[in-house]
């Protein structure tokens, strides 16, 4: 059984916006050496989130236009009462969404390769930028 960890940073541009990191990631696997067995990506900040999905940036930008919707940037949070934050600096909008979403993923391998679909990537997502971001990848297997 073989485990190699590493991790690398994402440098967001915009307070809310996807990511493809499935290169970065691809990579990782590459240099580990695991040619079977699991990936998992942790993102270690609480106002952002990883996910996997189509790597179509009209995609994205819908997706990123729900989450507005589902949760407002600007919404009447005790989060941002509470710290007297002003409105560029609110922040609430991207825990509630961190929780929806989640900090991680695990994606099986199989011959040195993740087993995605014919569309899937993976998405780092940003809901508090622009930041720099670390994304941890632990490589398990064989």
């Amino acid at each position: 059984m073989r485990f190699h960890s590493s991790e690398f940073s994402v440098q967001s541009r915009r307070k809310m916006e996807i990511i493809d990191v499935t290169g970065k990631v691809s990579g990782i696997i590459e240099r580990s050496g695991v040619r079977n067995g699991l990936v998992n990506l942790w993102v270690p900040h609480t106002t952002a989130a990883i996910a996997v999905n189509e790597r179509d940036p009209d995609l994205w930008e819908d997706i990123l236009s729900i989450m507005e919707k589902l949760v407002p940037v600007r919404g009447d949070y005790r989060h941002n009462a509470k710290y007297g934050w002003i409105p560029s600096e609110q922040n609430a909008h991207a825990h509630i969404l961190n929780c929806l979403i989640k900090p991680s993923i695990t994606i099986p391998i199989e011959n040195g390769l993740m087993l995605l679909g014919t569309w899937q990537s993976i998405l780092f997502i940003e809901m508090d930028g622009p930041q720099t971001r670390t994304v941890q990848v632990h490589v398990m297997g064989e």
